[in-house]
């Protein structure tokens, strides 16, 4: 099969590897519809964080072609999600909503931008899409798509910081994880959601999706427009979408007295320790972490798709074939694109 293979910072290819195989009777082997490029890929790719050669992808739809013997809840011929998280479904921490910290996750698997892909623990991983590929457009398909990780990991940073009816936000982050969580915040009845973003683009998805400001400054100065636009009082909930210092620090200081922050960006040049002592002596939570990809899917997400009701496929700006696997990574790093979508196959 056709797999996308990361060569060295910079260098991406395609080449052919073996097709995987059920080794568990828990696995299910999944042909490939849809996969996608995400913005934690770029790390790796720019060379930021040590990643050895090897194969890459954590989001897809696609069609399952076997199932091991002891998945019950999937069959030959079923059109699914393939999160990037694969909890079992049935400890107590899958239960308690957090199946990205499964106790019996075999472990991280990444090779989605593939022909095929070996998914494990399926019954508690999958996520069933009514039909199949064929029965929706190539926009419905997109959308289906970010349900395998970006658009539930932008609804958690919505969950964690405990967004309600009425509510101020601030999102920080205009990749496409902040714009799928100005979408959750919308979904759970925000009445004020301010974006972070300095590119017209992104800001204009950003107001389409729902938000109602956009900011363009950055550090002190965004500080005090935040403070201005809320009273001299912050947010009510931030989400942290980018894990970057300035935006972790920036967040820190705009959320209000008992407000949360949700954060679902990956921290790499930043330390939380010297922040502490402020969120303490206001009473912020921060919570988030590894999204809860299956559980918001089946909650609401899925069917909020399939309704109509959200499209947050729109952050694909740009369609590649597995084929053109370098130029999907290079125009996303140049900013061309703001999320890369892979057609693989047609289902």
């Amino acid at each position: 099969m056709k797999s996308a293979y990361f060569v060295a910072p910079g260098e991406m290819e395609v080449r052919e590897l073996p097709k995987p195989e059920l080794e568990n009777p828990t696995d299910a082997v999944i042909k490939i519809v849809r996969a996608c490029v995400c913005g934690s890929d770029l790390w790796w790719y720019r060379g930021i964080s040590k990643k050895e050669p090897g194969v890459v992808g954590h989001e897809a739809i696609g069609v399952i072609e076997s199932v091991g013997q002891d998945v019950t809840q999937f069959r030959k011929g079923d059109f699914v999600i393939v999160p990037f998280t694969h909890g079992c479904g049935h400890c107590k921490i899958c239960k308690a909503g957090f199946e990205g910290n499964c106790i019996n996750d075999a472990g991280a698997t990444s090779a989605h931008q593939a022909e095929y892909y070996r998914a494990i623990n399926a019954d508690g991983a999958l996520v069933k899409v009514p039909g199949q590929p064929s029965d929706y457009t190539d926009e419905q398909l997109a959308s289906l798509t970010t349900l395998a990780d970006v658009m539930p990991t932008g609804f958690h940073a919505a969950k964690a910081a405990q967004v309600k009816k009425g509510d101020t936000v601030v999102i920080f982050g205009d990749g496409a994880v902040g714009l799928c969580a100005v979408i959750g915040a919308k979904l759970l009845g925000a009445d004020q959601i301010i974006m972070m973003s300095r590119h017209a683009d992104r800001g204009a998805m950003a107001t389409e999706f729902g938000a109602t400001a956009i900011i363009k400054e950055r550090d002190q100065a965004a500080v005090d427009q935040i403070l201005a636009m809320t009273d001299g009082l912050g947010a009510d909930a931030v989400l942290e979408c980018a894990g970057t210092k300035s935006s972790v620090e920036t967040a820190f200081k705009v959320a209000r007295a008992g407000g949360n922050i949700g954060r679902v960006g990956i921290p790499h040049d930043v330390d939380y320790n010297p922040y502490m002592t402020r969120l303490f002596a206001k009473n912020i939570g921060l919570t988030g972490g590894v999204a809860s990809v299956s559980l918001w899917d089946k909650e609401l997400l899925l069917q909020a798709v399939l309704d109509g009701e959200i499209n947050p496929g729109k952050v694909f700006t740009a369609t590649y074939q597995l084929d053109e696997i370098q130029a999907a990574y290079q125009d996303m790093d140049e900013r061309k694109t703001i999320k890369s979508l892979l057609r693989v196959s047609q289902g």
